[in-house]
């Protein structure tokens, strides 16, 4: 028996909201939800990726208290997942990488073609890694 999802949420630990929130407008373009808090960044900090997928933002000390204290995150420089994205063509992926890196992102390993395809691999300013690739 499988699951329906309705819907995915990713939920990534965050230094700071209004650094995230620009990184994340700027670098992918992806739909910010929600209206304005007092510091000018919806609370929560979410992002429509798509359709059925959104991108939660949740500072550290707040991601840590949902977690709870059985269950720390990781620690700085740790990656303990890859997040993956699709492009429809070479060159839509190379404007990416390079918004990502004007926005303050980091370029891990510049678009080249491997045996699985055309990627590249950029991390966010809290060092969450994309693997960016194009798809058919």
């Amino acid at each position: 028996m499988s699951t329906s999802a309705r819907g995915v949420q990713i939920s990534l630990p965050i230094a700071d909201r209004v650094n995230s929130m620009r990184f994340y407008r700027s670098a992918f373009g992806f739909d910010l939800v929600g209206e304005p808090a007092e510091d000018g960044v919806p609370e929560p900090l979410s992002f429509r990726i798509d359709q059925r997928t959104m991108l939660a933002l949740i500072p550290v000390d707040g991601l840590d208290w949902v977690l709870g204290e059985d269950r720390p995150l990781a620690p700085d420089g740790t990656s303990e997942c890859l997040l993956g994205m699709g492009v429809a063509t070479e060159r839509e992926l190379l404007v990416l990488v390079e918004r990502i890196r004007s926005a303050g992102g980091t370029v891990l390993a510049a678009p080249e073609h491997q045996p699985w395809g055309y990627t590249a691999l950029c991390a966010d300013p809290d060092g969450h890694v994309w693997q960016l690739s194009v798809e058919p």
